[in-house]
């Protein structure tokens, strides 16, 4: 169980995740991710970052588990800071982030993602938020960067996931290739971007976050507002022990 960062001699940042068995990830977790991005990322010899995972899945979101044993509020607020730290730091990330795709993203995955730079994907890749289905609310802030508005609400309100081919489709998902060619190609976009000037890409960085129409870290937090209301309401205790249980969630609200 790791997440590690290294950077080679050209400047390429790899930070790789894998935390079997899916790469769902517990509140520290989180906070530990945010912290490598944004240390490694903000060195100065930094040309580019990779971000990726091993497994068979690239991140299964939050943990359920840790939520659901815990009977005060600490582990939501943990988790909602350490989303929101991880996702802000690819965001805020000064030199181009490449998110490389395996599986399964859903959840916070969808998080990490949406604020990536370029993204590629593996043929077997598909892309959810099963929130709703878990009581809870997020990442719609950055499934919106990934897909058409109405396909958005669809996809949560159902549950519903897409396929990398779709998000290649609309041009969110930069290529899509063999899950045995992903991270070649992620490593081959970073070698092109690294014969590129450091310091305009850095200044184009800056530039396209200057301009982008929707603030997502003020975006997120105010769906992360809303996931606490469920948990206040109780509903979202059901869903996530109906979750841990293998069972279908009863409301009564």
């Amino acid at each position: 169980m790791s997440i590690e960062a290294t950077r080679s001699d050209a400047g390429v940042v790899e930070v790789v995740v894998d935390v079997p068995p899916v790469n769902a990830l517990r509140s520290d977790h989180w906070f530990q991710l945010a912290e490598l991005i944004t240390r490694d990322g903000s060195h100065p010899e930094a040309r580019v970052l990779i971000l990726r995972a091993e497994g068979k899945g690239f991140n299964a979101g939050v943990d359920i588990k840790e939520l659901a044993d815990d009977d005060t509020h600490e582990a939501l607020i943990g988790v909602n800071r350490g989303c929101y730290a991880a996702f802000a730091a690819v965001y805020d990330c000064p030199v181009p982030v490449i998110a490389a795709v395996q599986g399964f993203c859903v959840g916070g995955g969808i998080g990490l993602v949406g604020n990536a730079d370029i993204v590629v994907a593996s043929e077997d890749a598909f892309f959810g938020l099963p929130e709703v289905d878990r009581g809870a609310l997020g990442a719609a802030t950055h499934l919106s960067r990934l897909v058409p508005p109405l396909k958005m609400r669809a996809m949560v309100y159902l549950s519903e996931n897409a396929t990398a081919q779709e998000l290649h489709a609309y041009g969110s998902v930069y290529e899509v290739v063999p899950a045995e060619a992903l991270v070649t190609k992620a490593r081959a976009i970073a070698a092109q971007l690294v014969k590129k000037s450091p310091y305009v890409l850095r200044r184009a960085k800056e530039s396209l976050n200057g301009i982008d129409p929707v603030d997502v870290k003020r975006s997120y937090r105010f769906e992360q507002g809303l996931t606490y209301e469920l948990t206040l309401k109780g509903i979202a205790d059901e869903a996530r022990q109906a979750f841990v249980e293998g069972r279908d969630a009863e409301y009564d609200q």
